[in-house]
């Protein structure tokens, strides 16, 4: 998944087997949900004929299916339709000659885009392709190869470990010492904060951060997250947005979602929703972090 993975597990393992276990695991969604890769089953979708319906594999449809139900929670703060749009901006695999791309570009790549175009038939496990839209999992992908991979884990039998890839975080069970896995909380490059630390128990953590990737016009940053209102890169986003969930998957997108909204509103939708979350701002002095009433009673600050 171009990042690297590593696993701390309680108890006896062969550790090939359980790289090879892994690995299997993450390279199954590389081959589903990977724009990168030409024959992935997300490339095949996107270059599909208007109107066609396609069959899609458990773990795509999965990853669809919540995809869309996070946009409907979040009022379309995540969308992961947005993959033409992404593409203009040089986020995704298709080189581009123009940034910030030609506004009649950008307007038709959004007029191609929406998560309410697409339609899910869930009795035969399919979704339509309506003509020129994009997916995009980036946004929640990573945190469903960590679901996965923690599934994959328990059905072999481990049930204390904790699994990193790329940042995020899930954890099953409690460590041999009978105390939940303490983790200290991701800060952007340069933050003068004191650490917080929280125990994972049967939870997963997964960070959004504007410092990981972004394009720089004109002499502004510009985070790799698009405002799916304006088609553009966020500009002064927050810096770090970090949620913490059963689902890695929901994380992923929920810190995608929240980052998009802003601290007040993404606040917001974190208590609306019950679910521990954490936002760090440049606010022109140095730096500012709040977190939601479910972060501060799960916190050690």
């Amino acid at each position: 998944m171009g990042t690297r993975w590593s696993l701390d597990l309680s108890g006896d393992a062969d550790p090939q087997a359980l790289e090879a276990l892994v690995q299997s695991e993450l390279d199954a969604v590389v081959r589903e949900m990977s724009q990168w890769e030409w024959d992935s089953e997300i490339s095949r979708f996107n270059r599909a004929e208007a109107g066609s319906w396609h069959v899609l594999s458990p773990g795509f449809f999965h990853v669809l299916r919540g995809g869309l139900a996070m946009a409907r929670v979040t009022g379309g703060a995540f969308d992961p339709t947005l993959g033409a749009v992404v593409d203009l901006w040089g986020f995704g695999p298709v080189a581009v000659e123009h940034i910030p791309p030609l506004p009649d570009a950008l307007a038709q790549a959004l007029a191609l885009s929406g998560w309410q175009k697409l339609e899910l038939d869930e009795t035969s496990r399919r979704a339509r392709q309506p003509g020129g839209l994009r997916l995009d999992f980036s946004g929640i992908a990573k945190g469903h190869g960590l679901d996965r991979v923690a599934r994959a884990l328990e059905q072999a039998g481990h049930r204390s470990f904790l699994f990193e890839l790329g940042g995020e975080l899930i954890a099953r069970g409690l460590k041999p010492d009978a105390y939940p896995w303490w983790v200290e909380l991701e800060v952007p490059p340069g933050a003068d904060l004191p650490p917080v630390r929280v125990g994972l128990l049967d939870m997963a953590i997964a960070t959004s951060g504007d410092y990981r990737r972004y394009v720089e016009i004109d002499g502004r940053r510009m985070a790799h997250s698009i405002d799916p209102r304006s088609g553009a890169p966020l500009v002064d986003p927050p810096a770090c947005v970090t949620v913490l969930h059963a689902e890695c998957m929901i994380a992923d997108a929920l810190a995608t979602a929240i980052t998009v909204l802003g601290t007040e509103a993404g606040l917001a939708l974190a208590e609306k929703a019950q679910v521990a979350a954490i936002v760090i701002e440049r606010d022109g002095q140095g730096w500012r972090r709040t977190l939601s009433s479910h972060a501060r009673a799960m916190a050690d600050l």
